[in-house]
């Protein structure tokens, strides 16, 4: 009883749980959650392909304490309901002590009150509308006031073409509806009238846009025109392809896209497509040392795992994204002494790592990165030369000032 009662004294102690963790060799699981099939295979198998290599550099420097991460892969097919049973699986039968995955804003809607149920971490790393601050995921994507504000004020400057007229393009669901809802309210403050913006929704994997971008020309007509594009996943290509086909240069109609980078643009003749632009927080073309090295890390991977496409692999800002979550949740684990939710989530506030856009990276108390912004131009070969950029990372304001009814909002997650 006295050998009983001093172990339960031991473990009483803070440190106690936190040293026999650490003694363990059992690895330490970790859920991936992107489609590899369906209609967003074509941007989520990238993210799932870069966080096993970031897990791979992790374990082979060691691992997290001494253990290595073990990933458990699942495809949830692009079925948004197969998200949250998916999402469910990983937590309770695999017990995954963090997730990394989702594309959609739909997808991280379906498995949200999954996560927030079982007490689960998810760490997504895409941009989206924001109006979310959940206590268990942390974005590190761009907020719309690191993306989508941003892009459209370039568009409206001397700089980026003064643009007169907006076309919004998306795909129809929550991200580019909101997105929009807020950009609207935005144009209205800079004396856009709705009768020059158009809003416009395609089905997922929507694959005519001949009529559609027909209209884009004939409302050009009207003014100065620009379109901005929250079209997600396959449709992209055919969207992209039609503009080649009808001549719609960028010198006439600049298109922004939020939801394209170099993945996307890979397999696409882009030629017909130089100078219309993409709004991101990281490029592939951008030049400083520590992508230098992420990118050689890349192809280094793609070869050794004879990835599909092989040396035409390129990275995108959801694959940093994806690269820094995975460093950040190590760092927390390790100055919690452990993989529990709980004590990730207080050590993950203020973690700092250098990313490869050239910037060091900060969690915010609201779950969100702090970001530079950058706009790039489509280069011929696929890449983006970045015309305009934030001198540094800005903090993420999830709860966009142009919604009504959002003043009062949270600003730091409880």
């Amino acid at each position: 009883m006295l050998k009983l009662g001093s172990m339960a004294g031991a473990l009483s102690l803070g440190s106690a749980p936190s040293a026999l963790w650490a003694q363990s060799n059992a690895p330490i699981k970790v859920g991936i959650l992107h489609s590899l099939s369906g209609t967003m295979a074509i941007s989520e198998t990238s993210l799932k392909d870069v966080a096993l290599m970031t897990i791979d550099e992790i374990n082979r420097g060691g691992g997290v304490m001494g253990r290595k991460i073990q990933p458990v892969v699942v495809d949830p097919a692009s079925d948004w309901p197969l998200f949250a049973e998916r999402a469910r699986q990983l937590l309770t039968q695999d017990k995954v002590a963090a997730v990394f995955g989702c594309w959609t804003s739909v997808s991280r809607k379906s498995v949200l009150p999954v996560f927030e149920e079982l007490n689960g971490l998810l760490f997504y790393p895409v941009q989206y509308e924001g109006e979310e601050m959940s206590r268990n995921v942390f974005y590190t994507g761009a907020a719309p006031n690191q993306q989508a504000i941003p892009a459209v004020e370039y568009l409206l400057s001397s700089e980026g073409g003064g643009a007169k007229r907006i076309f919004l393009l998306g795909t129809d669901y929550v991200y580019p509806r909101t997105t929009n809802k807020i950009l609207r309210a935005f144009l209205h403050t800079k004396g856009i009238q709705d009768s020059d913006i158009e809003e416009v929704y395609t089905p997922f994997s929507h694959s005519d846009y001949q009529t559609i971008v027909a209209n884009i020309k004939k409302f050009a007509q009207g003014g100065k025109t620009a379109v901005v594009s929250t079209i997600n996943g396959d449709s992209n290509v055919p969207f992209y392809k039609e503009l080649g086909n009808q001549g719609l240069k960028a010198s006439d109609v600049p298109v922004v896209a939020f939801s394209v980078g170099e993945e996307e643009l890979r397999g696409i003749d882009t030629k017909p497509l130089v100078g219309h632009l993409a709004a991101w927080n990281y490029f592939m073309s951008v030049k400083n040392p520590t992508n230098d090295k992420f990118k050689k890390q890349w192809a280094d991977w793609v070869k050794s795992q004879k990835l599909p496409g092989g040396a035409g692999r390129v990275t995108n800002d959801p694959m940093e994204a994806t690269y820094v979550g995975l460093h950040m949740w190590k760092q927390a684990v390790e100055k919690a002494k452990s993989a529990d939710v709980d004590k990730v989530r207080t050590a993950m506030i203020g973690q700092k790592f250098a990313a490869p856009s050239g910037f060091t990276l900060e969690m915010d108390g609201n779950h969100h990165l702090h970001k530079p912004v950058m706009i790039g131009e489509v280069r011929a070969d696929g890449q983006f030369n970045v015309v305009w950029r934030t001198k540094g990372p800005i903090r993420a304001q999830p709860w966009s000032p142009f919604i009504e009814g959002n003043k009062g909002k949270p600003d730091v997650v409880a």
